[in-house]
C-alpha cells in the first residue's frame, strides 16, 4: 500500500482512463456526492468514467447519479472507491471486485487500508473536500451539477456545517458551490429542512424508548425493525433519524441501533468534541471520525444494546 498526496493523486488520475467509480454500502450524501463530483470531472478531463450502481442508494440521493452510472464492470475498468473506510464498507454485490481497486480516496480516521494506493485525510470535513482539492489541481471547473453534487457530500457529512469535522475549506468549498450556480437553497431545504410525518412519529416514539445513562451524558436507543415498519419510515428518513438522540440535551454521546431484518444490529454513534464515537465503535469491529462512526454487530437487538451501554460507560471512566 502506497500513500499518495493530493498532487500525486491528480497526476495518477490523468495517466489513466476508463473510471469505475466504487461507493460505500448504505450510502450516505457524502459518498454519493463525491462520486458523482469525480466522475463528471474525469468526463470534463475527456476521460470514460462512470459509478457503479449502488442499490442501496436512496430516493434522495439517486438524481445525482442520473446519466453517470452503469451496472456492471468491465474487464478494462480502472476501479476506485471514494468515502469507504474499509473493505466491509463496500456493499455485498461489489465484493467481487475489491481485489481490483487501485486508488481509495477517503477521510476517515479509522480508515483500514485494502487498496494499492491510497489517499486518506483525517483532517478533511467530507471525503468531497478531497475530491474538490484534485479536481482544482486537474484545472476542472465546476458546473450546476457538480457543484451541487458537491454541495451535498460536504453539507451532508458537516451537519450542514454544524459538526465539529467542520473547517475553514469546508466553508470554502461551498462557496465555490454557490460561485458555480449551485441551487444550496434547494438542497438545504430538501436534506435539513423537510421531515415526513412518519419520521416525526418515530421521532416521539425514540424520545419515550432512549435508555439514559451517567447522569444523561450518554444515550442508547435501540429500535426495532417492527417500529420502523410501524411508522412506515424510509431510509431517507432514518439517516439524520440516528443522530436524534445526541441532540437531546446533556447527551455528550449517543448510540442508535437499528435491526436489519438479516440477523444483524446496525449501530451509528454521535459524539460532540471531548468523546469518541469512533472508539466506541471499534470495540464491535467499526469505525469513523470521534463525532460520528458506526458498526455492524451480530447480536439480538437487546443483547447488542446492552453490550454498547456497558462498552460506553467503560470507556467513559477511562477518558
Amino acid at each position: 500500500m502506497s500513500s499518495l498526496t493530493r498532487n500525486e493523486t491528480a497526476q495518477w488520475l490523468k495517466d489513466h482512463d476508463h473510471y469505475l467509480i466504487l461507493t460505500h454500502r448504505r450510502p450516505d450524501g457524502d459518498t454519493i456526492g463525491s462520486a458523482a463530483v469525480l466522475c463528471r470531472g474525469l468526463r470534463q478531463l475527456g476521460k470514460k468514467a462512470h459509478v457503479l450502481y449502488n442499490g442501496e442508494i436512496t430516493q434522495k440521493y439517486a438524481p445525482l447519479h442520473q446519466g453517470l452510472s452503469k451496472k456492471t464492470a468491465a474487464a478494462g475498468d480502472t476501479v476506485i472507491c471514494v468515502d469507504v473506510a474499509s473493505a466491509n464498507m463496500l456493499p455485498d454485490s461489489f465484493r467481487k471486485l475489491q481485489e481490483r481497486i487501485e486508488l481509495r480516496i477517503d477521510h476517515h480516521g479509522t480508515a483500514t487500508p485494502f487498496t494499492p494506493l491510497e489517499l486518506v485525510d483525517p483532517q478533511a470535513g467530507a471525503c468531497a473536500d478531497i475530491i474538490y482539492d484534485i479536481l482544482c489541481l486537474l484545472g476542472i471547473k465546476l458546473d450546476q451539477p457538480m457543484a451541487e453534487a458537491l454541495y451535498t457530500a460536504v453539507s451532508t457529512d458537516t451537519g450542514c456545517f454544524r459538526y465539529a469535522n467542520t473547517n475553514a475549506h469546508s466553508y470554502l468549498v461551498a462557496a465555490a458551490c454557490a460561485e458555480a450556480g449551485g441551487d444550496l437553497y434547494a438542497i438545504n431545504q430538501a436534506v435539513f429542512e423537510t421531515n415526513t410525518l412518519a419520521k416525526l412519529r418515530l421521532q416521539g416514539w425514540m424520545v419515550e424508548n432512549t435508555r439514559f445513562l451517567a447522569e444523561g451524558r450518554i444515550a442508547v436507543c435501540a429500535l426495532p425493525l417492527a417500529m420502523e415498519q410501524h411508522f412506515g419510515v424510509t431510509e431517507d428518513d432514518m439517516e439524520n433519524v440516528s443522530g436524534f438522540p445526541r441532540s437531546i440535551e446533556g447527551v455528550k454521546i449517543a448510540a442508535t441501533l437499528r435491526q436489519t431484518g438479516h440477523g444483524q444490529v446496525k449501530m451509528s454513534v454521535r459524539a460532540v468534541p471531548g468523546y469518541d464515537a469512533a472508539a466506541v465503535c471499534a470495540l464491535f469491529g467499526g469505525g469513523g471520525h470521534k463525532g460520528a462512526a458506526g458498526a455492524t454487530i451480530e447480536l439480538s437487538l437487546e443483547e447488542a444494546a446492552a453490550a454498547v451501554a456497558k462498552a460506553m460507560l467503560e470507556l467513559e471512566k477511562k477518558s
